[in-house]
């Protein structure tokens, strides 16, 4: 009985930390950090023409607003 109370104790005491390490905040911080892994800067070495003109056709397919349809 005296070991169960000392064991509910000791987790009542060291919660906020095992909360950092286990809990929700930490697996979201555990998330983020492995999609920020997969990221990669590009760099002017590595713009390839392939490269340039898929940004192109993506700008190109934005939608746009004509002057003439702005209401101002």
């Amino acid at each position: 009985m005296v070991l169960v109370l000392a064991a509910a104790l000791l987790v009542a005491v060291e919660w906020p930390r095992l909360g950092r390490r286990f809990g929700a905040e930490a697996r979201r911080k555990r998330e983020r950090q492995k999609r920020k892994a997969r990221l990669h800067v590009v760099t002017p070495d590595d713009e390839s023409e392939e490269f340039i003109r898929s940004v192109q056709r993506d700008l190109d397919a934005l939608p746009t607003i004509e002057e003439r349809d702005r209401k101002t």
